[in-house]
């Protein structure tokens, strides 16, 4: 089957998209999906996104992990499938779309930055030195210094794979706090099985445990390997987060076909 793609990019995190408005991709197995996602054999890809139609909404996100399995909601790999809709000619102030962990809201300003409303997040497992929360993936979040230094693959893998989090996996965080409104972040994804230039879900969970408003707005200003990202969002209390907004470039990078 000869398969029609797009590849973006958003700060490094890097997807193929596919138009399946019209059905003609759904029935992809896992194998071709990771194959398209491989970077030797295949496009190369942190994952792989369906634009699928919607019955009530502008459109359905469908991902896939670069394993070639159906996965939990990608923060950049929503905002990537927004700017792609646009290109595509879908011309809207607001964009309302349908993903894995329920319904989400959009917009794209006029410096061509994405906004992407995260769901709310109402339960936090603090641990000495971690803690644990769910941004539409479930995420580890680790305060460290000097994250530049830490084997992120090696220390990420150990975590992911450890006893606790071994069946269903969990992504992890690195993070240093950089000033008083700014954090560095680095990635291990599951699925990915390695680490990312970015994680929009991590890097959302990661801005939300480093709030420095005790109570309502925060902006925190976020670096990662492949660029910057911001997260505005309100604290109601340790646990409790709302109106939460993932913001940051999405890019196409080049358009192609591929056999698989």
């Amino acid at each position: 089957m000869k398969v029609e793609f797009y590849k973006y990019q958003g700060t490094g995190n890097d997807f193929v998209i596919l138009e399946n408005r019209d059905n003609l991709y759904s029935n992809l197995t896992t194998e071709q999906v990771k194959l398209i996602c491989n970077r030797r054999f295949g496009v190369g890809a942190d994952g792989l996104m369906l634009l699928s139609k919607h019955a009530e909404l502008d459109f359905e996100m469908v991902y896939f992990n670069a394993d070639g399995n159906q996965s939990s909601m990608c923060g950049n790999g929503g905002r990537c499938l927004v700017q792609f809709a646009k290109n595509q000619g879908m011309h809207k102030s607001t964009y309302q779309f349908m993903a894995i962990d329920g319904r989400h809201e959009a917009d794209i300003d006029m410096h061509n930055i994405v906004r992407l409303k995260m769901q709310d997040v109402n339960k936090v497992d603090y641990h000495s030195g971690y803690a644990i929360l769910n941004t539409g993936s479930p995420h580890f979040v680790k305060f460290a210094n000097n994250v530049e230094d830490v084997d992120v693959v090696e220390t990420g893998r150990s975590i992911r794979y450890s006893k606790k989090f071994e069946k269903d996996g969990i992504n992890v965080n690195f993070v240093e706090t950089t000033d008083e409104d700014g954090i560095f972040v680095r990635t291990y994804e599951r699925g990915v099985e390695d680490e990312t230039l970015s994680c929009g879900t991590g890097v959302t969970a990661s801005a939300l445990m480093n709030a420095h408003n005790e109570k309502g707005f925060n902006r925190v200003e976020v670096k990662t390997p492949g660029g910057h990202l911001s997260v505005e969002y309100n604290k109601i209390d340790d646990e409790h987060f709302d109106n939460i907004w993932l913001c940051g470039p999405a890019e196409l990078v080049y358009k192609g076909e591929i056999e698989v």
